[in-house]
């Protein structure tokens, strides 16, 4: 094996990974790349497995709901049973709702904030003990731009609020783990071309959102992969508590 592997020998699990074209299973892909074992987590055990069969041999793919602390628990130790530790923790999965302020019903900010928000903690939550045992870990979460620039792309303000919350939650976490050696940074992508934004916009909407944006195109699901592998290996082994923009310039803060 290379020294040019970045993760070699590491054990990551990464929620939310199972989509065929989403941010979560190009993540897989590109640290099986370099080196890591990949554990994949999403609520379809099926579509899980079969995310991480297709990424190679030896990847695994479990059933977790985020947002159940138990599930997470069980994921968690799942993992250390077969892996015998945990180096990376992708905290990728997220839902979105375009709707308005006032369109905004109980339910919805429940599941929203769930999803996006709960499940970050109890992810966390289940991962860190393990990551305090083995004297070190790296958490990377999955926050957006529309944290930063109050909403406006395809999310409502309820998914602006569940992502900022997201940010200070990293931030709070990056200074309580510090002395554990256990690292906590944020990723804000701007538009990405996946499924979800896909399915909600066609070619003119896509084309006239990319003319506002410096880098004139959409992002790929490859490009916040490779956000997470710098956070999730030892190039970013001072980092901490940091955000880091991919947006293509969309974003650009003074």
């Amino acid at each position: 094996m290379s020294n040019s592997l970045l993760l070699e020998g590491k054990v990551a699990m990464i929620s939310g990974a199972a989509s065929p074209r989403g941010i979560g299973l190009a993540t897989a892909r590109m640290f099986a790349r370099h080196g890591a074992k990949v554990v994949v987590l999403d609520l379809d055990e099926k579509a899980a497995a079969e995310a991480a069969a297709s990424i190679g041999p030896g990847h695994r793919g479990y059933a977790c709901n985020v947002a159940d602390r138990d599930a997470c628990q069980k994921a968690a130790d799942r993992a250390v049973a077969d892996f015998g530790r945990i180096d990376i923790l992708i905290n990728n999965a997220g839902i979105t709702q375009p709707v308005k302020t006032l369109e905004i019903d109980p339910a919805s900010w429940d599941r929203i904030l769930d999803v996006n928000l709960r499940g970050v903690l109890y992810l966390s939550q289940a991962v860190i003990p393990q990551m305090k045992k083995q004297g070190g870990g790296s958490v990377a979460c999955m926050s957006s731009v529309s944290a930063q620039r109050g909403g406006g792309i395809l999310g409502g303000p309820h998914y602006s609020a569940a992502k900022a919350g997201v940010l200070g939650l990293a931030k709070a976490m990056a200074r309580e783990f510090g002395p554990d050696n256990i690292r906590f940074n944020c990723v804000t992508p701007g538009l990405i071309d996946t499924d979800i934004t896909s399915g909600k916009l066609d070619d003119a909407k896509k084309a006239e959102i990319a003319a506002t944006i410096p880098l004139n195109r959409l992002g790929k699901a490859d490009e916040i992969a490779g956000a997470y592998l710098f956070l999730a290996s030892e190039l970013s082994g001072y980092i901490t508590g940091a955000v880091i923009d991919v947006n293509g310039g969309m974003l650009i803060h003074g």
